[in-house]
């Protein structure tokens, strides 16, 4: 068994592969209403429980495409979420059961050290708007809604708290706030990922560029920054290129499978493995702050197993 280093630590030594998209990879199973929680339909975290083998699987198959992290099927688990499913109540528990089944899953393999990486997705509310619906919440429900996610996930023993998918800087460091609460809390310290999510234009969804986030967050006590799901990593690139010249915190890039087309009503990713892998490999030769790429939606094993190969081969090249 070879030793597991904190996370933190990883990220220095190498180029860290997160596993690959969970909603995408779940649709393609087709559930119907009987395999939710109280046939509650999208309840797609809820699955952990009425169908732990689907989780189990598509957490396994990451591991065996090479990903040195899988993230917990927690995207929409903060409390303001689950209470829309009427599972509020039980936050605490949900999350830390659901990253036990992770932390199990990453047991099968003796390889080499992997890690789980718990994920926390927005509420879907809009802090720093106006809107009548979205905008008007206490922020104090918002950092209760994260501090409570993240304390169960702490609990259930993930490596790193990833705060990701994020429209809003505001609710980003309420998240981030909550964190550190839930650290202080349960007494471990574990690393902080925050991740904000831009438009092909380089925005957020209320116009907060890139600049604007990372300034916004990077002296909050975070452990590395990054961007995930939206666009493909083209569209990416201004970003990732100016994040780079900070030279302050590890980068991560999580990009989707190419920019979403609709087809039918439905979102479709067509960026192949392979066109992707020579995206990020241009990430990874380019820009040396970059410590950590997965795949977000529309990527599957296939992805990962080639960001797994390009990966080890830049490994070799630096030795050699």
């Amino acid at each position: 068994m070879t030793t597991k280093i904190p996370l933190a630590d990883l990220m220095k030594q190498k180029i860290v592969l997160f596993d690959g998209a969970m909603g995408t990879e779940i649709q393609k199973l087709n559930p119907n209403s009987e395999d939710f929680p109280d046939g509650k339909d999208g309840f797609n975290d809820g699955l952990s429980f009425t169908r732990p083998e689907w989780i189990k699987n598509i957490h396994r198959n990451y591991l065996k495409a090479g990903a040195d992290c899988i993230e917990t099927n927690t995207f929409g688990s903060n409390k303001l979420k689950l209470e829309e499913y009427g599972y509020g109540d039980k936050t605490l528990e949900f999350n830390k059961k659901i990253a036990e089944l992770a932390v199990d899953i990453t047991k099968e393999f003796s390889d080499k050290p992997r890690y789980v990486v718990g994920s926390m997705g927005p509420t879907g509310f809009l802090p720093s708007s106006n809107d009548p619906s979205l905008g008007q919440i206490p922020l104090e429900k918002i950092r209760e809604a994260f501090e409570i996610q993240a304390e169960g996930l702490i609990l259930g023993g993930v490596d790193a708290l990833l705060i990701e998918t994020s429209q809003d800087i505001l609710e980003v460091k309420m998240a981030i706030d909550a964190c550190h609460s839930a650290m202080k809390k349960t007494g471990k310290k574990i690393p902080i990922i925050a991740n904000v999510t831009l438009d092909k234009y380089g925005k957020m969804l209320l116009g907060t560029n890139i600049q604007a986030a990372y300034t916004t967050v990077s002296d909050m006590g975070i452990d590395a920054f990054g961007l995930n799901c939206s666009t493909g990593p083209v569209e990416m690139t201004p970003s990732i290129r100016w994040l780079n010249e900070q030279n302050d915190l590890p980068l991560l890039v999580v990009p989707n499978a190419g920019m979403p087309e609709n087809q039918g009503g439905r979102a479709v990713y067509k960026m192949t493995p392979e066109d992707m892998a020579k995206a990020m490999r241009d990430f990874i030769s380019q820009y040396g702050n970059v410590r950590i790429i997965g795949g977000c939606c529309g990527t599957n094993t296939e992805h990962i197993a080639l960001l797994r190969k390009i990966i080890d081969e830049k490994q070799s090249e630096n030795k050699r």
